[in-house]
């Protein structure tokens, strides 16, 4: 006999099929019905989670598996999404800038169903009065972010999963000119602004109520990734860093930035660049890779071997949606080719801004009206999670520095910024252009960057080296737990809280701050810091978009000379193994 929650599952099941606007996933969700209804496991556990609740909106906007029900993205959610964002939109520029009307733009990548998701977001934003322009076709992230500015929107969508697998897909939202303070004018959403958001998505009426209009919103002309491309190339300073004899190999990974990334490369002097032919064109199935994350292992063996074959300097590497920048060079006291971490491009990065900074008025970020007057005027920023190195190098040229939480959402919003970046990839080198992170301008800047250093007798490597004699050895890594069960993070959590550690890699914790309480310059977040007498620094904290617990590890070590660095090398890694072995301990693993 059915139980009365199946029953209750299977009639809600029913009652979607009914009135889902999409052919294809009403007759997903109906053969998943009938599987479930004939006492398939795996299609009960399919239907149930897919109405488990509604997927909410977040700081990141939504992100889930393509498929039927509230917990899935789909034309429904997005719908929903859109009218929500949609009567926020005018309500919040009725309020700044009454009897103007609101302008919004909307992006896609080329996932499957972001075009439909896209165009249905369009025709809802219409309807609701608000002047709509749609993207001209399936282009990068910071395309997107970049119009919201250039085009004085008050908000953008892009439909996007950027790194996510195959089956997911997700809506980013970013708001401007009249509907958020200045600071945040271009970037995602943060608080409180994701909350007034889904409250409006959560009183949205029934289905049938959302309005699409046939019509009405424009298309931007191809000029608009033009005016990007021209604006991003322009990054280069070919007059005080002339050097563009370098070798590139790229990879999009099967996203939308494929294009966009060599015309830019090019404009700006870079004519050699080689495209990993078989991840060179959009595909939604990444048929290469397992995840579509340089940062995942194996991610980059195509353009490793195409490095090898066609001897490149360096390897460039972009996410599906070209929003973040990996890169890759051959090691010289290995031999080896490898990925440079997050953290070490970041530092490599800024110390090059810093250069460019000193060379003179033209700058590698930032508008004037931002930036302030004076020597060392502009604040260069990181997430907490990232290295301590960039606050190093900020200090030593006379600029100042903030750590913020986690994500760009953040890193962006900060006045009078020059640059920006997070250790997962993400890099903000021109806020001017595009307020969040952007892996297509990044490129430009370590091209350049490498080019440099070519031109000098050097490798990237080379000026890590100088970057550690003159601040010291900042070595990192990382450990994530996946977890099957969401509340396994919080009993985790909890157990350190209740028993925080004494000591990592046997120095004694001085330092211990439960970021969850905030202080004075970080909101509250749910995440523990611990820093140590050696000055080894632990954060522990629950992933914001994965079922994972993420713990990231930094030591630093003085090294007076470059004889001392392998061994310094060796010592850290000591150091870090030992301190990942007490995190694991004190995790109860």
């Amino acid at each position: 006999m059915m139980s009365s929650d199946a029953a209750s599952l299977f009639s809600q099941a029913r009652e979607w099929a009914a009135k889902d606007p999409d052919p294809a996933t009403a007759a997903e969700l109906t053969e998943l019905l009938q599987l479930a209804e004939e006492g398939s496991p795996a299609a009960s556990q399919e239907l149930a989670d897919s109405f488990n609740g509604t997927l909410q909106f977040g700081t990141a906007g939504l992100r889930a598996a393509l498929g039927a029900g509230p917990n899935r993205m789909n034309r429904v959610v997005v719908r929903r999404a859109a009218a929500g964002l949609a009567d926020f939109l005018v309500d919040a520029v009725g309020e700044a800038a009454p009897g103007t009307r609101p302008r919004a733009v909307v992006g896609y990548d080329a996932r499957y169903n972001s075009d439909i998701f896209a165009e249905e977001t369009a025709a809802i934003f219409t309807a609701a009065g608000i002047e709509t322009f749609l993207m001209p076709s399936a282009l990068p992230t910071p395309l997107l972010a970049f119009a919201v500015r250039a085009l004085n929107c008050d908000g953008g969508a892009m439909v996007t999963a950027s790194h996510n697998p195959p089956q997911d897909n997700g809506y980013k939202v970013y708001l401007g000119r009249h509907a958020v303070e200045r600071s945040g004018r271009g970037a995602q959403i943060v608080a409180p602004y994701d909350a007034r958001i889904a409250a409006r998505i959560d009183a949205v009426g029934a289905l049938e109520s959302i309005t699409l209009a046939a019509d009405g919103w424009a298309v931007l002309d191809p000029s608009v990734a033009a005016d990007y491309e021209r604006a991003t190339a322009a990054l280069a300073d070919a007059r005080r860093f002339p050097s563009r004899d370098l070798r590139i190999v790229l990879t999009p990974m099967h996203g939308v930035g494929g294009e966009t990334a060599v015309a830019v490369l090019n404009s700006a002097g870079f004519a050699d660049v080689t495209l990993v032919a078989e991840q060179a064109e959009p595909d939604p199935d990444f048929p290469t890779v397992s995840f579509p994350n340089p940062e995942e292992p194996g991610a980059l063996d195509l353009a490793l071997e195409t490095a090898v074959r066609v001897d490149a300097d360096i390897v460039l590497a972009n996410d599906p949606d070209a929003d973040r920048a990996a890169v890759a060079a051959k090691d010289p006291d290995t031999g080896v080719w490898r990925m440079l971490r997050g953290d070490e491009v970041g530092a490599l990065l800024g110390a090059h801004i810093v250069a460019r900074l000193a060379a003179g008025p033209h700058q590698a970020s930032g508008s004037a009206d931002e930036l302030g007057t004076g020597e060392g005027a502009g604040v260069f920023a990181n997430s907490i999670v990232s290295s301590r190195l960039l606050s190093r190098i900020a200090a030593a040229a006379g600029y100042e520095h903030e750590e913020t939480l986690t994500g760009f959402k953040w890193i962006s919003r900060v006045p009078g910024l020059v640059y920006g970046y997070e250790e997962a990839l993400g890099y903000c080198v021109a806020p001017d252009l595009v307020r969040d992170k952007d892996g297509i301008s990044a490129a430009v800047l370590i091209a350049e960057m490498a080019a440099t250093a070519k031109a000098d007798g050097k490798t990237i490597f080379d000026t890590l080296d100088e970057l550690y004699l003159q601040h010291g050895l900042h070595a990192g890594d990382q450990l994530s737990i996946r977890v099957a069960d969401l509340g396994l993070l919080d009993a985790m959590m909890n157990r350190l809280r209740v028993s925080p550690p004494g000591s990592f890699g046997s120095s004694a914790v001085e330092t211990f701050v439960d970021l969850a309480e905030g202080s004075g310059h970080l909101p509250p977040t749910d995440g523990l810091l611990y820093l140590t007498r050696d000055n080894t620094r632990v954060i522990i904290r629950p992933s914001g978009t994965e079922p994972k617990l993420k713990c990231y590890l930094e030591v630093i070590l003085p090294v007076e000379s470059a004889a001392e660095l392998p061994e310094a090398r060796q010592a850290a890694r000591s150091a870090l193994d030992h301190v990942l072995g007490d995190v694991r301990e004190a995790l109860g693993l």
